[in-house]
């Protein structure tokens, strides 16, 4: 009975958080079981051009990383009563779009030259696409997804901040979906468009990509304030810009592990459609965790301490129970939308492992991540959601596929 009634007080202490959460989780691993369905229906061009699955992931981890943080960085000024929903001149709202969209084509650069590289030396020296028209694959991808994930999260911000909401339970699940939602289908695109088009066309189109970054990036870094105010999208690019460089690496790494099962991944197209969806369970949860962690130490709620204390633990159980309920869903649905070519309780086994797995290092890393941003004297927000979502890319991809080569021989 005592039992009981501390789960009843536990599941109603957090019901916001499980109400919320839970919704955006759901709906999240419902748009990258699409992303996955995607992938399997353009598997021939994962075949084709070597290292397009790194910059896949490491594209898809790049829009969590940078729109996360964006929207962490809006869900603390909401909580701090500092944001207003406006697109002027030096608004939070419009320094965080303008920051993030640099941050997007810069890294995007970063991609295409250190992917197709890895691609090149590890994976096949005879791709039909060459460093120039990769780089191009990668920025074409970045503006066209970022654009679409940036208006996802204004709208996140829009109707969070009308209606109250404690945007840090769903920012992350929605804007980690809405990335590979939309990294997955441009990323093809662009790789058409290099096959397919003139190649003369293409490194005009790579000059215009090239020539917006830099000049868009320049002009923010340049801009000098009359008023002596602190540029805001500037001190983003800034401080946010050392911690994704290392961060792109990190996330090559991970494109890399799932990049050397490229073809056990096209013959079963359960695990294909899967992945995606599995990575991003892990992305959504670091975040929404790190983005509470990221709050609670603003607002002085949670300690940092060299053990994580209490008021963490709570936090640490409503992860499990999200990610026993979530990756059990990724699991079922995957299953019955692609082809049945794996055992029912073969795919379960999979899922559930390696998610719980997962859950484990990602209750450990959000707390020691946003401690040390703290301790450093580094903005959490800035700081904290690059770096768990781009170790838990790397630490999702090697359970996932470690367990992988022990079930499928």
């Amino acid at each position: 009975m005592g039992s009981e009634k501390v789960a009843n007080g536990f599941f109603v202490r957090n019901r916001a958080v499980f109400s919320l959460s839970l919704s955006a989780i759901m709906l999240a691993a419902t748009f990258d079981l699409f992303a996955g369905l995607i992938m399997v229906g353009m598997s021939d061009y994962l075949m084709i051009v070597p290292g397009l699955m790194i910059l896949i992931y490491s594209a898809n981890g790049l829009r969590g990383n940078v729109f996360g943080a964006m929207g962490s960085r809006i869900g603390t000024a909401m909580h701090l009563g500092t944001f207003n929903f406006s697109f002027k001149k030096n608004s939070v709202l419009r320094s965080n779009v303008e920051g993030a969209m640099s941050l997007t084509m810069i890294t995007s650069v970063i991609v295409g030259i250190v992917g197709w590289i890895i691609g090149a030396a590890f994976f096949s020296s005879q791709s039909p696409v060459g460093i120039l028209m990769f780089m191009f694959i990668s920025m074409m991808g970045s503006l066209l997804a970022g654009l679409m994930v940036v208006i996802i999260n204004i709208a996140i911000a829009y109707i969070g901040f009308k209606r109250d909401w404690d945007v840090d339970n769903i920012t992350a699940p929605l804007i980690a979906a809405a990335g590979d939602v939309a990294t997955v289908p441009t990323i093809f695109l662009a790789v058409w468009m290099c096959l397919n088009l003139d190649g003369a066309v293409v490194y005009i189109c790579l000059a215009g990509l090239l020539a917006l970054t830099f000049g868009m990036t320049g002009a923010i870094l340049m801009r000098k304030n009359k008023r002596k105010k602190r540029n805001e999208a500037k001190r983003i690019i800034v401080e946010s810009l050392p911690v994704l460089t290392i961060c792109i690496f990190i996330g090559l790494l991970a494109g890399t592990i799932v990049e050397t099962q490229t073809a056990k991944l096209v013959a079963y197209p359960v695990l294909l459609v899967l992945l995606p969806a599995f990575l991003n369970q892990g992305n959504a949860l670091s975040g929404i965790l790190t983005c509470r962690f990221s709050t609670m130490m603003h607002m002085g709620t949670l300690s940092v301490k060299k053990y994580p204390p209490i008021e963490a633990y709570n936090n640490f159980a409503v992860t499990y129970v999200l990610g026993l309920i979530t990756f059990a869903y990724v699991g079922v649905a995957a299953f019955l939308m692609a082809p049945q070519t794996m055992p029912f309780y073969e795919v379960m086994l999979l899922v559930l492992v390696a998610g719980m797995l997962s859950t484990t290092v990602i209750n450990l890393l959000s707390y020691y991540v946003a401690s040390a941003a703290v301790r450093f004297g580094l903005n959490p927000d800035d700081q904290s959601i690059p770096v768990t979502s781009s170790t838990m890319d790397v630490a999702s991809a090697s359970i996932f596929i470690s367990l992988i080569r022990l079930t499928i021989l």
